[in-house]
């Protein structure tokens, strides 16, 4: 699988999700080894001054990528500034389009979607100008990456990168009944809630008979090592990614566990969970008579 969405919550750069499914993403791009990094969603201090928390969500992560750059890795951030001009926009729309890997980071998700919208409209007289960019890049396989703010502006009520799917972050099993409410109100979507340190890997595209197919990969990683820190870091306690059905029922998803889900054109969906090597129907949770993911879409498209 090569997932062309990630959404994911975390306290710091841990290793796993950053070093594997981030940095060596870029790295083995053929046109390029770029990280755009994102922090248009932090919001302006007190004076009026745009840039200084957009600067510290950078240098969040900075640290981290700069181990990689004897290996190539370039990582270019880019901020949003309420003077930026039209040449500045059009370099910002060249490197999403180009770019390996797009990241975007944390702060307020309203505040960045506003942002992002007013950029399009402004400038190409389209709101959703950077949603297509980022469907464009999702069709030609490229990963599009959400931290915090970020993960919810990719999910359903946001960009809607990662289709029907919604997420609640720094998750802890008291928080259930946020991601109870959330799959109570929004039957037609899936939704989780991600711990620190956790994410969801989303390869996603479509079938010969037009319907839409997802492959979730859940990500749990357990490699950030700073005692100080062990209390934010629920993947360390044991916490797994929980999900609620609509009708209340519970399933909690480790680490290696997969989802499959075809949508047809009339919104109908079929789903399977795949857990301890068994692939069992996600509706009813029996046993289902598939080999592998690649069985499941050849029979079902």
């Amino acid at each position: 699988m090569k997932g062309t969405v990630l959404v994911y919550s975390a306290h710091a750069p841990c290793r796993y999700i950053h070093e594997q499914r981030i940095v060596k993403r870029a790295l083995e791009g053929k046109h390029n080894k770029r990280i755009l990094f994102l922090p248009m969603s932090e919001g302006v201090h007190a004076n009026g001054d745009e840039f200084p928390s957009q600067r510290f969500g950078y240098h969040k992560f900075k640290w981290f990528f700069d181990r990689y750059k004897q290996y190539g890795l370039e990582v270019v951030p880019f901020y949003y500034a309420s003077s930026l001009k039209a040449n500045d926009v059009k370099t910002l729309m060249n490197y999403i389009r180009s770019s390996e890997v797009v990241f975007f980071g944390g702060g307020n998700p309203p505040l960045g979607m506003r942002r992002f919208l007013e950029l399009g409209k402004k400038f190409y007289n389209d709101p959703g100008y950077i949603q297509k960019l980022l469907y464009k890049r999702q069709q030609q396989g490229k990963l599009t990456v959400g931290f915090s703010a970020g993960a919810e502006q990719l999910c359903e009520h946001g960009f809607g990168l990662a289709r029907n799917i919604l997420i609640t972050l720094h998750h802890e099993y008291a928080r259930s009944s946020a991601v109870k409410n959330l799959a109570r109100q929004n039957s037609r979507c899936l939704c989780f809630g991600l711990p620190n340190d956790s994410g969801i890997e989303i390869d996603q595209g479509r079938l010969p008979n037009g319907s839409l197919y997802q492959v979730i990969d859940f990500i749990l990683d357990r490699t950030w090592d700073r005692p100080e820190d062990q209390w934010h870091i629920k993947t360390r306690a044991g916490t797994k990614i929980d999900h609620f059905y609509p009708d209340g029922r519970h399933w909690a998803f480790n680490v290696r566990d997969k989802l499959v889900r075809i949508v047809y054109p009339n919104g109908f969906y079929k789903a399977w969970t795949i857990s301890g090597g068994k692939i069992m129907y996600y509706r009813s949770t029996n046993r289902a008579p598939y080999s592998s993911i690649r069985e499941i879409l050849e029979k079902n498209s």
